[in-house]
């Protein structure tokens, strides 16, 4: 059962509000005496008040389609990638569902898939130069930097990769891209080196209970065409973020080739 608390305190940092002055997350860039840094602890936290309520945490929506909505569009897979995703499939078909998996079961899904986990929460957390997101699921933190920074020419692609972001208007526009190539995206079928994802997070202007994320994932190498997606999430504001301990339950073991087996 989650445990429910009062989130006063971090709902005054969380919840700014949502008109976005685009200075708002980046004058700290602007401040010649203060580099770029991992952190920027003092100073600059007034322009946070410009920003969006974000306040509380986040639960992705389950989209019931009715009768005459349009299916979800679906990614369009080329080369290598559609036949990894055609031998997936069969593997499915052959094995009542159960297919091999070639990292823990421990592993945190990362980019793009984290954006899209059912049943728990994202929390954002406004600071200068930075919105966090901490994903409740394998307890993931992702940092979208607001000050201007851009992608090092030394950065070592992860599971998140790096997140460049700004404000237009009560929108947090971010593109990320240097995702190391083990993540997926659709479930069977990871991507190429060169993936670029776009987002623009922004309430409901119908329902301000409700958060909307636009994402556009760009793969030369793994997809035709660009492929759109939309994720709507509910705000929960009474809750909190819980302990996601995977390693406490993995009992899959995992053989020297790094394959995890069946019991």
């Amino acid at each position: 059962m989650r445990i429910f608390g009062g989130l006063a305190a971090l709902g005054l940092l969380v919840a700014c509000s949502a008109g976005a002055d685009q200075n708002a997350s980046q004058n700290v860039s602007q401040d010649a005496a203060q580099p770029l840094s991992a952190a920027h602890p003092k100073g600059h936290y007034d322009a946070l008040n410009a920003l969006p309520d974000w306040g509380g945490v986040w639960v992705l929506a389950r989209q019931r389609r009715g009768p005459n909505d349009p299916a979800p569009e679906q990614p369009a897979f080329k080369g290598e990638y559609l036949a990894k995703l055609e031998a997936w499939q069969k593997e499915v078909r052959d094995n009542a569902g159960v297919v091999r998996k070639d990292r823990s079961n421990c592993m945190p899904p990362g980019m793009p898939g984290m954006m899209g986990t059912g049943q728990y929460p994202i929390e954002f957390l406004f600071t200068p130069g930075r919105v966090t997101m901490h994903v409740e699921a394998w307890m993931q933190w992702r940092s979208v930097y607001t000050d201007g920074r851009t992608q090092p020419d030394d950065w070592e692609a992860g599971i998140f990769g790096f997140s460049a972001g700004h404000w237009e208007g009560d929108t947090l526009v971010v593109e990320t891209t240097g995702i190391k190539p083990i993540t997926e995206l659709q479930t069977g079928v990871t991507h190429g080196p060169n993936l670029k994802i776009s987002e623009r997070f922004h309430l409901d202007p119908e329902n301000p209970d409700q958060l909307v994320l636009e994402m556009t994932l760009e793969d030369p190498d793994a997809l035709e065409k660009p492929w759109n997606r939309r994720f709507v999430y509910n705000r929960q504001r009474d809750w909190s973020l819980i302990e996601f301990i995977c390693a406490e339950n993995d009992r899959n073991p995992v053989d020297a080739e790094g394959h995890t087996q069946f019991e």
